[in-house]
């Protein structure tokens, strides 16, 4: 696979509070990725694009939420994340500026 491809399946890392804590306990660190996106793609990807040794991939789907505003309803769009365990004594930093 080409760079690009690893870019469209590694959307962006979720930083927030139960991810980081993840990532003291478990060292697990979650990303959202492609709607298309398959574990193997996601090992792959996590592994090239950061140089890391993953041992584990775990996706779920999370369905957009209905919402309203000013009495009309609209739906937000579903997407995917992935969590990703690395191996010991790895890690990554997502808060690293580009």
């Amino acid at each position: 696979m080409s760079e690009l491809k690893y870019l469209a399946v590694i959307r962006a890392p979720l930083v927030s509070e139960k991810t980081a804590r993840l990532q003291e306990v478990s060292n697990q660190y979650v990303f959202e990725v492609a709607r298309d996106a398959t574990k193997a793609d996601v090992k792959s990807a996590v592994e090239k694009l950061f140089n890391v040794k993953v041992e584990a991939v775990n996706v779920a789907n999370v369905k957009g939420k209905v919402k309203s505003f000013r009495s009309r309803e609209g739906r937000r769009g579903s997407w995917r994340k992935a969590y990703v365990k690395l191996a010991e004594g790895q890690s990554i930093d997502v808060m690293a500026k580009a």
